[in-house]
């Protein structure tokens, strides 16, 4: 059986290094290109030295045009711009794509959803596989309990992360939106701050903590009178999303086009 071959976007940066790292030794699939943006240090370097691995034969370049063409399955957590870039791309030349970037808004999601009409993508805001189980069990807890607890979501990343709050803490919110037979965008509070009142029953607070080198810490409360049940993902290295990027990149070659998540991928739907 012939491997799968992937190109990973952002190569030289935090998590296109891991990726790289989680590609080595795989089965079943193998990096064959890598693509850095114009300027950035590590273009022309090689990939595996670059992620601190070994030689891997594969330079990173900078025109994903052309680097495209060789691959089955593009690898992209890179920023909205570029990513919906290499959308454009991937549907042009056919190729599948698994899409880590955070921070889309709606308009920049309804063109991966009109791009997922002719090619499979795989969209997450989080590949963790622990993570992606919290989806589900969220839910659950959420119908419940009802609206007798109210519920808040603190989530902490490293400094360096520009978008807030989270994919994931949003994700969780959204999650638990539904199961309470909520509408998020009335009833998320991004924060609080002043005089703002006495808490309302249906609002979802979420909370943004930025500092240092934290991969990731997402906590869901649930509070009730007399009791509370927190639920709690931390995140130890980015290996974590890398492994499920590459469990996503596989699962997806040959599949018919659509938007898929991780709850696909892991089967949990």
């Amino acid at each position: 059986m012939e491997r799968i071959r992937a190109i990973v976007a952002g190569a030289g940066g935090r998590m296109g290094q891991r990726i790289i790292v989680a590609l080595d030794g795989q089965q079943g699939i193998a990096l064959c290109g890598a693509c850095e943006r114009s300027g950035h240090p590590s273009l022309g370097c090689d990939a595996g030295i670059a992620a601190g691995i070994h030689v891997e034969d594969v330079l990173i370049e900078e025109r994903m045009e052309s680097i495209l063409s060789r691959g089955d399955v593009l690898i992209d957590f890179t920023a909205p711009e570029a990513s919906l870039r290499h959308v454009e791309l991937a549907v042009q030349q056919g190729k599948a794509l698994v899409l880590g970037t955070t921070g889309l808004d709606a308009a920049q999601v309804a063109i991966l959803e009109k791009a997922a009409r002719k090619i499979p993508i795989v969209y997450a805001p989080n590949m963790s596989v622990g993570v992606n189980l919290l989806f589900k069990v969220l839910g659950d807890v959420a119908a419940v309990l009802g609206d007798s607890y109210d519920v808040e979501i603190v989530e902490a990343h490293h400094r360096f992360k520009k978008d807030a709050p989270s994919g994931t803490a949003k994700k969780m919110a959204q999650v638990i939106a539904e199961a309470l037979r909520r509408d998020l965008d009335k009833v998320a509070v991004p924060g609080r701050t002043g005089l703002v009142g006495e808490r309302t029953t249906e609002e979802i607070g979420i909370f943004a903590v930025r500092g240092g080198d934290i991969v990731g810490d997402h906590t869901v409360m649930f509070a009730g009178l007399g009791e509370r049940i927190e639920i709690t993902h931390r995140a130890h290295s980015r290996d974590t999303f890398a492994r499920g990027a590459v469990r996503a990149a596989k699962w997806v070659v040959g599949r018919v086009p659509g938007l898929y998540d991780m709850m696909d991928v892991l089967g949990l739907k």
